[in-house]
Protein backbone atom coordinates (compact mmCIF):
# COMPACT_ATOMS: atom_id res chain seq x y z
CA UNK A 1 0.00 0.00 0.00
CA UNK A 2 1.30 3.43 -0.95
CA UNK A 3 0.45 6.35 1.34
CA UNK A 4 1.93 9.00 -0.91
CA UNK A 5 1.50 12.46 0.59
CA UNK A 6 -0.41 10.95 3.52
CA UNK A 7 2.70 9.24 4.87
CA UNK A 8 3.22 10.36 8.44
CA UNK A 9 -0.39 11.47 8.75
CA UNK A 10 -3.22 9.56 10.36
CA UNK A 11 -5.23 7.43 7.93
CA UNK A 12 -8.24 5.18 8.44
CA UNK A 13 -6.00 2.09 8.46
CA UNK A 14 -5.19 -0.45 11.19
CA UNK A 15 -1.90 -2.38 11.44
CA UNK A 16 -1.61 -5.79 13.12
CA UNK A 17 1.86 -7.28 13.68
CA UNK A 18 3.03 -10.29 15.65
CA UNK A 19 6.15 -10.69 17.73
CA UNK A 20 8.24 -12.50 15.11
CA UNK A 21 7.60 -9.83 12.48
CA UNK A 22 8.10 -7.09 15.02
CA UNK A 23 11.59 -8.43 15.71
CA UNK A 24 12.65 -7.66 12.13
CA UNK A 25 10.68 -4.41 11.95
CA UNK A 26 12.49 -3.05 14.99
CA UNK A 27 15.90 -3.64 13.42
CA UNK A 28 18.19 -0.80 12.54
CA UNK A 29 17.44 -0.95 8.81
CA UNK A 30 13.65 -0.98 9.02
CA UNK A 31 12.97 0.87 12.29
CA UNK A 32 12.52 4.30 10.65
CA UNK A 33 10.19 2.92 7.97
CA UNK A 34 8.24 0.94 10.56
CA UNK A 35 7.83 4.08 12.68
CA UNK A 36 6.49 6.06 9.69
CA UNK A 37 4.09 3.22 8.94
CA UNK A 38 2.83 3.16 12.54
CA UNK A 39 2.31 6.92 12.62
CA UNK A 40 0.35 6.72 9.35
CA UNK A 41 -2.10 4.20 10.83
CA UNK A 42 -4.96 4.99 13.18
CA UNK A 43 -4.47 1.80 15.22
CA UNK A 44 -1.44 -0.48 15.63
CA UNK A 45 -1.94 -3.84 17.35
CA UNK A 46 1.12 -5.83 18.45
CA UNK A 47 0.18 -9.39 19.44
CA UNK A 48 2.20 -12.26 20.88
CA UNK A 49 5.14 -10.03 21.77
CA UNK A 50 7.66 -10.41 24.57
CA UNK A 51 7.85 -8.03 27.55
CA UNK A 52 11.00 -6.39 26.20
CA UNK A 53 9.32 -5.82 22.82
CA UNK A 54 6.40 -4.06 24.54
CA UNK A 55 8.83 -1.71 26.28
CA UNK A 56 10.78 -1.07 23.05
CA UNK A 57 7.63 -0.10 21.14
CA UNK A 58 6.59 2.36 23.87
CA UNK A 59 10.09 3.86 24.04
CA UNK A 60 10.28 4.18 20.23
CA UNK A 61 7.02 6.09 20.04
CA UNK A 62 7.91 8.34 22.99
CA UNK A 63 11.37 9.28 21.77
CA UNK A 64 10.47 9.68 18.11
CA UNK A 65 7.23 11.67 18.43
CA UNK A 66 7.60 13.28 21.86
CA UNK A 67 4.04 12.26 22.63
CA UNK A 68 2.72 11.41 26.09
CA UNK A 69 2.28 7.63 26.18
CA UNK A 70 0.11 5.49 28.45
CA UNK A 71 0.69 1.78 29.10
CA UNK A 72 -1.80 -0.46 30.87
CA UNK A 73 -1.27 -4.03 32.01
CA UNK A 74 -2.34 -6.60 34.58
CA UNK A 75 0.64 -8.94 34.92
CA UNK A 76 4.35 -9.16 35.60
CA UNK A 77 5.13 -9.27 31.88
CA UNK A 78 3.72 -5.74 31.55
CA UNK A 79 5.98 -4.15 34.17
CA UNK A 80 8.72 -3.08 31.74
CA UNK A 81 6.18 -1.50 29.41
CA UNK A 82 4.44 0.33 32.27
CA UNK A 83 7.73 1.73 33.54
CA UNK A 84 8.79 2.99 30.09
CA UNK A 85 5.53 4.84 29.44
CA UNK A 86 4.80 8.41 30.56
CA UNK A 87 1.77 7.20 32.52
CA UNK A 88 1.47 3.63 33.78
CA UNK A 89 -1.84 2.06 34.76
CA UNK A 90 -2.03 -1.29 36.53
CA UNK A 91 -5.05 -3.57 36.77
CA UNK A 92 -5.39 -5.58 39.95
CA UNK A 93 -6.73 -9.06 39.27
CA UNK A 94 -5.87 -12.75 39.00
CA UNK A 95 -2.47 -11.98 37.48
CA UNK A 96 -1.20 -10.54 40.78
CA UNK A 97 -0.14 -7.10 41.93
CA UNK A 98 3.20 -6.71 40.13
CA UNK A 99 1.73 -4.38 37.51
CA UNK A 100 -0.12 -2.39 40.17
CA UNK A 101 3.05 -1.87 42.22
CA UNK A 102 4.97 -0.60 39.18
CA UNK A 103 2.19 1.72 37.92
CA UNK A 104 1.24 5.32 38.58
CA UNK A 105 -2.47 4.57 38.85
CA UNK A 106 -4.35 1.43 39.76
CA UNK A 107 -7.83 0.37 38.66
CA UNK A 108 -9.87 -2.75 39.37
CA UNK A 109 -11.22 -3.36 35.88
CA UNK A 110 -10.26 -2.36 32.35
CA UNK A 111 -13.53 -0.50 31.78
CA UNK A 112 -12.59 2.01 34.46
CA UNK A 113 -9.87 3.35 32.15
CA UNK A 114 -12.46 5.47 30.31
CA UNK A 115 -13.47 7.34 33.48
CA UNK A 116 -9.84 7.61 34.59
CA UNK A 117 -8.87 9.41 31.38
CA UNK A 118 -11.94 11.43 30.41
CA UNK A 119 -13.09 12.51 33.88
CA UNK A 120 -10.30 12.40 36.44
CA UNK A 121 -7.59 13.09 33.86
CA UNK A 122 -9.33 16.24 32.61
CA UNK A 123 -10.05 17.41 36.17
CA UNK A 124 -6.47 16.84 37.28
CA UNK A 125 -5.02 18.68 34.28
CA UNK A 126 -7.24 21.69 34.98
CA UNK A 127 -6.23 21.74 38.65
CA UNK A 128 -2.53 21.30 38.04
CA UNK A 129 -2.46 24.02 35.37
CA UNK A 130 -3.63 26.51 38.02
CA UNK A 131 -1.49 25.36 40.92
CA UNK A 132 1.79 24.23 39.38
CA UNK A 133 4.82 26.11 40.71
CA UNK A 134 8.37 26.17 39.54
CA UNK A 135 11.03 25.17 42.03
CA UNK A 136 13.93 26.37 39.90
CA UNK A 137 16.53 28.34 41.86
CA UNK A 138 17.93 31.35 40.04
CA UNK A 139 21.24 31.42 41.93
CA UNK A 140 24.01 28.93 42.60
CA UNK A 141 23.76 27.38 46.07
CA UNK A 142 27.06 28.70 47.49
CA UNK A 143 26.35 32.25 46.34
CA UNK A 144 23.00 32.12 48.16
CA UNK A 145 24.73 31.09 51.39
CA UNK A 146 27.35 33.85 51.13
CA UNK A 147 24.83 36.66 50.56
CA UNK A 148 24.14 37.51 54.20
CA UNK A 149 27.43 36.16 55.52
CA UNK A 150 29.92 38.00 53.28
CA UNK A 151 28.58 40.23 50.52
CA UNK A 152 26.02 42.30 52.48
CA UNK A 153 27.24 41.89 56.06
CA UNK A 154 29.78 44.73 56.26
CA UNK A 155 27.55 47.78 55.45
CA UNK A 156 25.12 47.08 58.34
CA UNK A 157 28.11 46.41 60.56
CA UNK A 158 29.66 49.80 59.70
CA UNK A 159 26.38 51.67 60.12
CA UNK A 160 25.63 49.98 63.43
CA UNK A 161 29.00 50.90 64.92
CA UNK A 162 30.12 54.17 63.35
CA UNK A 163 27.06 56.07 62.11
CA UNK A 164 26.13 59.24 64.07
CA UNK A 165 23.66 62.06 63.51
CA UNK A 166 25.69 64.90 65.03
CA UNK A 167 29.01 65.32 66.76
CA UNK A 168 29.16 64.47 70.48
CA UNK A 169 29.83 68.15 71.37
CA UNK A 170 26.59 69.25 69.71
CA UNK A 171 24.61 66.42 71.31
CA UNK A 172 25.89 67.32 74.78
CA UNK A 173 25.40 71.04 74.29
CA UNK A 174 21.80 70.67 73.12
CA UNK A 175 19.90 67.91 74.96
CA UNK A 176 16.80 68.67 72.88
CA UNK A 177 18.31 66.49 70.16
CA UNK A 178 17.59 63.47 72.34
CA UNK A 179 13.83 63.93 71.94
CA UNK A 180 13.52 61.72 68.80
CA UNK A 181 15.06 58.86 70.78
CA UNK A 182 12.66 59.38 73.68
CA UNK A 183 9.61 59.47 71.43
CA UNK A 184 10.71 56.51 69.28
CA UNK A 185 10.47 58.45 66.03
CA UNK A 186 13.24 56.61 64.21
CA UNK A 187 11.87 53.07 64.62
CA UNK A 188 8.23 52.20 65.13
CA UNK A 189 5.48 50.27 63.37
CA UNK A 190 5.09 52.88 60.65
CA UNK A 191 8.83 52.96 59.94
CA UNK A 192 8.89 49.16 59.81
CA UNK A 193 6.19 48.98 57.16
CA UNK A 194 7.79 51.77 55.13
CA UNK A 195 11.00 49.73 54.96
CA UNK A 196 9.07 46.54 54.19
CA UNK A 197 7.23 48.15 51.26
CA UNK A 198 10.50 49.69 50.08
CA UNK A 199 12.18 46.26 50.13
CA UNK A 200 9.28 44.76 48.17
CA UNK A 201 9.57 47.48 45.53
CA UNK A 202 13.31 46.89 45.25
CA UNK A 203 12.87 43.14 44.85
CA UNK A 204 10.31 43.59 42.05
CA UNK A 205 12.53 46.04 40.16
CA UNK A 206 15.72 44.02 40.64
CA UNK A 207 14.10 40.90 39.20
CA UNK A 208 12.00 42.24 36.34
CA UNK A 209 14.40 44.87 35.03
CA UNK A 210 17.15 42.26 34.33
CA UNK A 211 14.47 40.00 32.86
CA UNK A 212 13.42 42.75 30.46
CA UNK A 213 17.07 43.54 29.73
CA UNK A 214 17.73 39.93 28.71
CA UNK A 215 14.32 39.28 27.17
CA UNK A 216 15.76 39.16 23.61
CA UNK A 217 18.12 36.34 24.77
CA UNK A 218 21.09 37.86 22.92
CA UNK A 219 23.79 38.89 25.37
CA UNK A 220 26.86 39.00 23.11
CA UNK A 221 27.58 40.56 19.70
CA UNK A 222 28.13 37.06 18.31
CA UNK A 223 24.44 36.26 18.89
CA UNK A 224 25.00 33.75 21.68
CA UNK A 225 22.70 33.60 24.67
CA UNK A 226 23.06 32.47 28.29
CA UNK A 227 21.12 30.16 30.56
CA UNK A 228 19.14 30.81 33.69
CA UNK A 229 22.26 30.76 35.88
CA UNK A 230 23.82 33.60 33.90
CA UNK A 231 20.65 35.63 34.43
CA UNK A 232 20.86 34.74 38.12
CA UNK A 233 24.37 36.17 38.33
CA UNK A 234 23.16 39.31 36.55
CA UNK A 235 20.47 39.75 39.20
CA UNK A 236 22.83 38.82 42.06
CA UNK A 237 25.37 41.46 41.01
CA UNK A 238 22.73 44.17 40.74
CA UNK A 239 21.28 43.21 44.12
CA UNK A 240 24.64 43.42 45.89
CA UNK A 241 25.39 46.81 44.35
CA UNK A 242 21.90 48.17 45.11
CA UNK A 243 22.02 47.02 48.75
CA UNK A 244 25.42 48.64 49.27
CA UNK A 245 24.31 51.90 47.65
CA UNK A 246 21.12 51.90 49.73
CA UNK A 247 23.26 51.52 52.85
CA UNK A 248 25.29 54.51 51.72
CA UNK A 249 22.10 56.51 51.12
CA UNK A 250 20.99 55.79 54.69
CA UNK A 251 24.37 56.65 56.22
CA UNK A 252 24.66 60.01 58.01
CA UNK A 253 28.41 60.12 58.61
CA UNK A 254 30.92 58.67 56.18
CA UNK A 255 34.14 57.31 57.67
CA UNK A 256 36.90 55.26 56.13
CA UNK A 257 35.28 52.19 57.67
CA UNK A 258 32.01 53.02 55.90
CA UNK A 259 33.76 53.42 52.57
CA UNK A 260 35.64 50.18 53.07
CA UNK A 261 32.48 48.28 54.02
CA UNK A 262 30.35 49.51 51.12
CA UNK A 263 32.83 49.49 48.26
CA UNK A 264 34.71 46.51 49.67
CA UNK A 265 31.51 44.39 49.64
CA UNK A 266 31.00 45.12 45.94
CA UNK A 267 34.65 44.32 45.20
CA UNK A 268 34.44 41.04 47.16
CA UNK A 269 31.59 39.82 44.95
CA UNK A 270 33.58 40.45 41.76
CA UNK A 271 36.66 38.76 43.24
CA UNK A 272 34.50 35.81 44.29
CA UNK A 273 33.17 35.44 40.73
CA UNK A 274 36.70 35.44 39.32
CA UNK A 275 37.92 32.79 41.74
CA UNK A 276 34.84 30.58 42.01
CA UNK A 277 34.44 30.35 38.23
CA UNK A 278 37.84 28.67 37.92
CA UNK A 279 38.14 26.34 40.93
CA UNK A 280 36.48 23.37 39.21
CA UNK A 281 37.83 20.70 38.62
CA UNK A 282 40.71 21.49 40.99
CA UNK A 283 38.16 21.55 43.79
CA UNK A 284 35.04 19.49 43.13
CA UNK A 285 32.53 22.26 43.83
CA UNK A 286 30.82 24.82 41.64
CA UNK A 287 30.85 22.86 38.40
CA UNK A 288 27.91 24.90 37.06
CA UNK A 289 29.88 28.13 37.62
CA UNK A 290 32.84 27.10 35.46
CA UNK A 291 33.66 29.89 32.99
CA UNK A 292 30.95 32.16 34.42
CA UNK A 293 33.38 35.07 34.84
CA UNK A 294 34.21 35.14 31.14
CA UNK A 295 30.56 34.93 30.12
CA UNK A 296 29.52 37.61 32.63
CA UNK A 297 32.25 40.18 32.06
CA UNK A 298 32.30 39.84 28.27
CA UNK A 299 28.64 40.83 27.93
CA UNK A 300 27.97 44.50 27.19
CA UNK A 301 24.40 43.97 28.37
CA UNK A 302 25.71 43.12 31.84
CA UNK A 303 27.76 46.33 32.12
CA UNK A 304 24.88 48.43 30.81
CA UNK A 305 22.57 46.95 33.42
CA UNK A 306 25.19 47.45 36.13
CA UNK A 307 24.84 51.20 35.60
CA UNK A 308 21.13 51.54 34.81
CA UNK A 309 19.33 49.01 36.99
CA UNK A 310 20.68 49.95 40.48
CA UNK A 311 20.21 53.62 39.56
CA UNK A 312 16.62 53.04 38.41
CA UNK A 313 15.89 51.04 41.56
CA UNK A 314 17.18 53.75 43.90
CA UNK A 315 15.61 56.74 42.12
CA UNK A 316 12.40 56.58 44.26
CA UNK A 317 14.51 56.43 47.44
CA UNK A 318 16.61 59.35 46.28
CA UNK A 319 13.55 61.47 45.46
CA UNK A 320 11.96 60.74 48.83
CA UNK A 321 15.19 61.66 50.61
CA UNK A 322 15.52 64.95 48.71
CA UNK A 323 11.89 65.96 49.32
CA UNK A 324 12.09 65.02 52.98
CA UNK A 325 15.32 66.94 53.57
CA UNK A 326 14.00 69.97 51.65
CA UNK A 327 10.40 70.37 52.84
CA UNK A 328 10.00 68.20 55.94
CA UNK A 329 13.33 68.52 57.65
CA UNK A 330 13.45 67.53 61.32
CA UNK A 331 15.30 69.48 64.01
CA UNK A 332 18.07 66.90 64.15
CA UNK A 333 18.56 66.99 60.38
CA UNK A 334 18.62 70.80 60.38
CA UNK A 335 21.30 70.80 63.09
CA UNK A 336 23.34 68.19 61.22
CA UNK A 337 23.12 70.27 58.04
CA UNK A 338 24.30 73.36 59.94
CA UNK A 339 27.19 71.40 61.37
CA UNK A 340 28.20 70.19 57.91
CA UNK A 341 28.11 73.79 56.65
CA UNK A 342 30.17 74.78 59.71
CA UNK A 343 27.46 77.07 61.06
CA UNK A 344 26.42 77.50 64.67
CA UNK A 345 23.17 75.53 65.24
CA UNK A 346 22.37 77.49 68.42
CA UNK A 347 19.99 79.81 66.55
CA UNK A 348 17.89 76.84 65.43
CA UNK A 349 17.71 75.43 68.94
CA UNK A 350 17.18 78.77 70.73
CA UNK A 351 14.09 79.46 68.61
CA UNK A 352 12.63 75.99 68.18
CA UNK A 353 10.72 75.50 65.00
CA UNK A 354 8.41 72.87 63.78
CA UNK A 355 9.64 70.06 61.61
CA UNK A 356 8.42 72.01 58.57
CA UNK A 357 10.89 74.06 56.58
CA UNK A 358 10.29 77.50 55.07
CA UNK A 359 8.66 76.06 51.95
CA UNK A 360 6.29 73.86 53.91
CA UNK A 361 5.44 76.66 56.36
CA UNK A 362 4.69 79.01 53.46
CA UNK A 363 2.21 76.51 52.04
CA UNK A 364 0.69 76.08 55.49
CA UNK A 365 0.30 79.86 55.93
CA UNK A 366 -1.41 80.21 52.56
CA UNK A 367 -3.84 77.51 53.57
CA UNK A 368 -4.57 79.17 56.92
CA UNK A 369 -5.27 82.52 55.17
CA UNK A 370 -7.91 80.93 52.96
CA UNK A 371 -9.34 79.10 55.98
CA UNK A 372 -9.70 82.37 57.92
CA UNK A 373 -11.41 84.05 54.98
CA UNK A 374 -13.87 81.20 54.72
CA UNK A 375 -14.56 81.36 58.47
CA UNK A 376 -15.12 85.18 58.37
CA UNK A 377 -17.56 84.82 55.48
CA UNK A 378 -19.47 82.11 57.31
CA UNK A 379 -19.70 84.28 60.46
CA UNK A 380 -21.00 87.22 58.44
CA UNK A 381 -23.69 85.12 56.81
CA UNK A 382 -24.73 83.82 60.24
CA UNK A 383 -25.03 87.35 61.65
CA UNK A 384 -27.05 88.52 58.68
CA UNK A 385 -29.38 85.55 59.01
CA UNK A 386 -30.06 86.59 62.64
CA UNK A 387 -30.70 90.20 61.52
CA UNK A 388 -27.55 91.48 63.26
CA UNK A 389 -25.69 94.24 61.46
CA UNK A 390 -22.21 93.30 60.34
CA UNK A 391 -19.56 93.96 62.89
CA UNK A 392 -17.78 96.36 60.56
CA UNK A 393 -20.81 98.75 60.44
CA UNK A 394 -20.87 99.37 64.18
CA UNK A 395 -19.05 102.36 65.60
CA UNK A 396 -18.21 100.39 68.70
CA UNK A 397 -18.23 96.71 69.49
CA UNK A 398 -20.76 95.48 72.03
CA UNK A 399 -19.11 94.47 75.26
CA UNK A 400 -18.66 90.81 76.02
CA UNK A 401 -20.37 89.90 79.26
CA UNK A 402 -19.85 86.80 81.33
CA UNK A 403 -23.07 85.32 82.64
CA UNK A 404 -23.48 84.15 86.22
CA UNK A 405 -23.43 80.47 86.84
CA UNK A 406 -26.93 80.40 88.42
CA UNK A 407 -29.65 79.55 85.86
CA UNK A 408 -32.20 81.86 87.52
CA UNK A 409 -29.86 84.81 87.39
CA UNK A 410 -29.15 84.14 83.74
CA UNK A 411 -32.88 84.29 82.94
CA UNK A 412 -33.52 87.66 84.58
CA UNK A 413 -30.27 89.33 83.55
CA UNK A 414 -30.29 91.31 80.31
CA UNK A 415 -27.91 93.80 78.96
CA UNK A 416 -28.46 96.45 76.34
CA UNK A 417 -25.85 98.52 74.72
CA UNK A 418 -26.76 101.71 72.97
CA UNK A 419 -24.87 102.63 69.87
CA UNK A 420 -25.29 105.23 67.17
CA UNK A 421 -27.59 102.94 65.20
CA UNK A 422 -29.82 101.85 68.05
CA UNK A 423 -29.93 99.39 70.86
CA UNK A 424 -28.44 95.93 70.42
CA UNK A 425 -28.22 92.94 72.65
CA UNK A 426 -24.67 92.31 73.70
CA UNK A 427 -23.23 88.86 72.93
CA UNK A 428 -23.22 86.79 76.05
CA UNK A 429 -20.55 84.28 76.94
CA UNK A 430 -20.34 81.82 79.77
Amino acid sequence: MEFGDNLGKQNEIALIIDGKTLKYAMGCDLKKDFLDLCISCKVVVCCRVSPIQKAEVVEMVSSATGAVTLAIGDGANDVAMIQRASVGVGISGVEGLQAVCASDYSIAQFRFLLRLLLVHGAWNYSRISKLILSGQILFERWTIGFYNVIFTALPPFAIGLFDKLCSPEIMLRHPVLYIPSQQGLLFNVRVFWVWAVNALLHSVLLFWLPMLLASHHILWPSGKDGGYLLLGNFVYTYVVLTVCLKAGLSTHSWTWVTHLAIWGSVAMWFIFILVYSNVYPIILIGAVMRGMDRMLFSSLVFWLGLVLIPLATLIPDLLVTVVHNSAFKSMTEAVRESEIKQRDPSALLTHPRHSLTETARLLQNVRSVFSRRSATRATMELELSREYPPAGLLTCRPPTVTLPTCPLERRILAFHVRSDRGTHHAPLTR
